[in-house]
């Protein structure tokens, strides 16, 4: 039976296995997925030995995805944009890597939440690793505008520069710190900073985020995080956490993996967390 995992560490808390195993099942796909915490000086390691042991492809998650994308023999442009991976397939001695974590963003608040991307102002929170892998993938649905807001004003800068020298349109992508976003509204604003971990708030004021736009946090299983509190607030109508996102990158990984891709809406009501 073909292997798969994910890498992490800490991994106890993974919903990896549920998903994929779900996945398989109502698919009829014959396979076993596990969890691999991997030591924090061994992920190299820890990947060469589930090849070894016959494994067919890995997800990985914190905090191994950079060093995932550099372990690849053959990272797709996603992957090299972030410069990170999130999922590796291997084929005899290539490895293949990808970044879905994007994808699986925009695949929710599109299709599932029924926000439309395309024409629309978007704010994204914070310019680390998430921030990197949601870029390619919003802006290949040509927002109207793009602003990556920051704490580092720099960081946000240096970030911008970098996918505009990679061909992102000028005018569409902008970046600075959060006094820098102006008095006007935008349609989707997403934190993709680690804030609500910690139950904290970004800097980001009231007034970004339009009453009738969607208030998207990336961390799931929080319930009503401050950053949707303060939406709350705001009177935005539309709040949603990440668990869309988790699941439906996992659906993009196993479709590049097994050639079939999962229905997800199951699974998506099955991990949901009310926001109350």
């Amino acid at each position: 039976m073909d292997r798969y995992a994910v890498i992490g560490h800490p991994i106890g808390h993974s919903k990896s296995p549920l998903i994929h195993t779900a996945f398989a099942e109502a698919t009829g796909q014959a396979l076993v997925y596990t969890a691999i915490e991997a030591p924090l000086d061994g992920f190299a390691a820890t990947v060469d030995r589930f090849r070894a042991e016959g494994g067919r492809g890995v997800n990985v998650t914190v905090p191994f995805k950079l060093e995932a994308c550099a372990y690849a023999t053959d990272p797709a442009d996603r992957a090299r944009a972030a410069g990170a991976a999130n999922a590796l397939k291997f084929d005899g001695d290539r490895c293949l890597a990808d970044n879905f974590d994007g994808v699986g963003l925009v695949r929710d608040i599109v299709h599932n939440l029924g926000h439309a991307v395309r024409g629309r102002r978007v704010l994204l929170l914070g310019a680390g690793g998430a921030t990197r892998g949601a870029l390619l993938p919003l802006l290949e649905q040509a927002p109207a505008h793009l602003f990556v807001a920051n704490r580092s004003v720099d960081k946000a800068l240096a970030l911008v520069q970098e996918f505009v020298g990679r061909g992102a349109p000028a005018h569409v992508l902008e970046g600075g710190g959060y006094a820098d976003l102006g008095g006007d509204a935008f349609d989707v604003v997403v934190n993709a900073t680690s804030a609500s971990l910690g139950q904290a708030l970004p800097p980001v004021p009231a007034h970004a985020l339009h009453p009738d736009g969607l208030a998207y946090d990336m961390v799931y299983g929080q319930g009503l995080t401050p950053f949707l509190q303060l939406a709350q607030t705001r009177g935005v109508r539309h709040l949603a956490d990440g668990v869309g996102m988790l699941v439906e990158q996992a659906a993009e990984a196993f479709a590049w993996w097994r050639g079939v891709r999962p229905d997800t809406a199951t699974t998506i009501q099955r991990l949901r967390v009310p926001l109350i």
